[in-house]
């Protein structure tokens, strides 16, 4: 990537970069000229972005990371949904089977040995069809379902993750902005904290505003279909699928807050991710940009922030795994009377007694392989995208 400032990488680039001066010295200073007042001039440049560069940036970004890690999410979202009780072997088959019966569908996969001879071909026991961990997830819905189901749900992950990102990481901006100037000037010691705040807020509105998206995307990936060569129901029908049990009531409005069902789990999970992403992310990515300032170039700063966050997602995914399985459990659920009594609180309390602590941290291992890669693509490719869009407007 061409194109920049002193030691070749962008000196506009967001948070980090925009306190460190590329020569080496402090961010304000040149040579022996005393500092001066005012924010830095890149701070200035990144300030001068708008909203639909910053969120044409984001859903850019957004879009690559779904796409990739999308298998990952599918492994977690199974693996939560059977330990709360999804079934993922037809059982009801097994008494229905005739002479022509095509018992392919019982088989977990062409080569297993503990096939029980049924007629004149072996059909698999139940825990055959258990899902024992990330690989076996991936193993098993290639061979049941097909390759491209390891992408389930994309569609609704791009149409959530584009949105998302696209007022997450825009509003993460300029609120950060805003609020480092603010305290600088009155509250200098509040100033470390603006990453914290601006993260949480940042991402409850994006939460809230996409709500219904992930709702659908969770379903999608928890569910198989059983029956062979009927295409699972799309974005769309899952959401109507979501509202059809209320279609007949004349409480219209009221019965569309079925479509956030989850919310509440999805912010108490979102809000602490987030918190803890950006507060581990901006130190981290300081201290490494700060370690190739001297003779850093572009590559050293996608380095950097491909390395904070990947460090942050990862311990932010792990922190809040009971927080996403409790989200799971209640977005999941068909009763929908059920699931608009069920609490966050009260989905990790019956989750602790039923299954223990372990029970809290299903899926812990996808989801942390997810987030680490996927916040880490997320920021880098929006620096990217960011100094693409600044350098034209240069021009």
């Amino acid at each position: 990537m061409a194109g920049g400032s002193r030691g070749g990488f962008p000196a506009w680039m967001t948070a980090a970069a925009a306190r460190i001066d590329l020569s080496g010295g402090a961010a304000a200073t040149s040579g022996s000229q005393p500092p001066q007042p005012g924010p830095p001039a890149a701070v200035v440049a990144d300030q001068e972005l708008g909203m639909a560069e910053r969120a044409l940036s984001a859903a850019s970004a957004a879009f690559i990371s779904a796409i990739i890690v999308n298998p990952l999410d599918v492994a977690k979202t199974r693996l939560q949904a059977q330990a709360a009780g999804v079934p993922y072997y037809q059982a009801p088959q097994m008494a229905a089977l005739g002479p022509d019966a095509i018992l392919s569908e019982l088989r977990c996969s062409p080569s297993c040995t503990r096939g029980i001879i049924l007629g004149s071909e072996p059909i698999c026991p139940p825990d055959c069809f258990q899902y024992k961990g990330t690989v076996d997830v991936f193993l098993k819905v290639v061979r049941q379902e097909g390759f491209g189901r390891l992408w389930r749900g994309t569609n609704a992950g791009l149409a959530l993750a584009i949105p998302t990102v696209g007022i997450y990481l825009p509003c993460y901006d300029i609120f950060r902005n805003k609020i480092e100037d603010f305290t600088r000037s009155n509250a200098p010691g509040l100033t470390p904290y603006a990453p914290l705040v601006a993260g949480s807020v940042a991402r409850s509105l994006a939460c809230i505003a996409c709500s219904p998206i992930e709702l659908a995307r969770t379903r999608m990936q928890a569910y198989k279909e059983f029956q062979p060569g009927v295409k699972p129901p799309g974005m769309w029908k899952t959401l109507l699928g979501v509202l059809s049990p209320h279609a007949s009531s004349s409480q219209n409005v009221q019965n569309y807050r079925v479509l956030w069902t989850g919310v509440g789990a999805q912010l108490a999970r979102d809000v602490p991710f987030s918190a803890i992403c950006w507060s581990t992310l901006e130190p981290i990515r300081r201290k490494l940009l700060g370690l190739v300032a001297e003779d850093g170039d572009a590559a050293s700063v996608l380095g950097a922030n491909f390395a904070a966050g990947f460090v942050a997602g990862s311990l932010a995914a792990g922190v809040t795994c009971p927080l996403d399985v409790a989200k799971t459990r209640r977005q999941i659920e068909k009763d929908a009377q059920k699931a608009m009594r069920m609490t966050t609180r009260q989905t990790l309390v019956d989750i602790l007694r039923s299954e223990g602590p372990k029970g809290l941290f299903t899926g812990v291992g996808p989801r942390v392989a997810r987030a680490g890669p996927s916040v880490g693509i997320v920021i880098s490719f929006y620096e990217v995208v960011k100094y693409a869009l600044h350098q034209k407007n240069m021009s």
